[in-house]
């Protein structure tokens, strides 16, 4: 049976909660920046290809909570998002 490991579903991330397995499917509801880069630190999201999803849809959700009134600050927004997600890789791979 499938599983879907990391979905975009009503305006948030579902997500495994990696730390969880193999004994529980545990899945995480993030639906704000801060909560996305601390499941990045902790390891609740795993492998080079799992964040760089999860970074997407965080780039998603930052867009989708946008406040910005103009496009010069919506784009900085996303870029201070980008830098944010940059910075909670837990290993040495690069999200940039």
């Amino acid at each position: 049976m499938p599983v879907t490991t990391i979905a975009w579903a009503d305006g948030m991330i579902r997500m495994i909660d990696q730390t969880r397995l193999p004994g529980q499917l545990i899945y995480l509801e993030i639906r704000d920046i801060s909560t996305l880069a601390e499941a990045i630190r902790s390891l609740r999201v795993r492998g080079a290809p799992a964040i760089g999803v999860a970074a997407a849809f965080g780039l998603l959700l930052a867009a989708e909570q946008s406040t910005a009134t103009r496009p010069e600050a919506f784009f900085d927004e996303l870029q201070e998002t980008a830098e944010l997600l940059r910075n909670t890789r837990p290993t040495a791979v690069n999200l940039g």
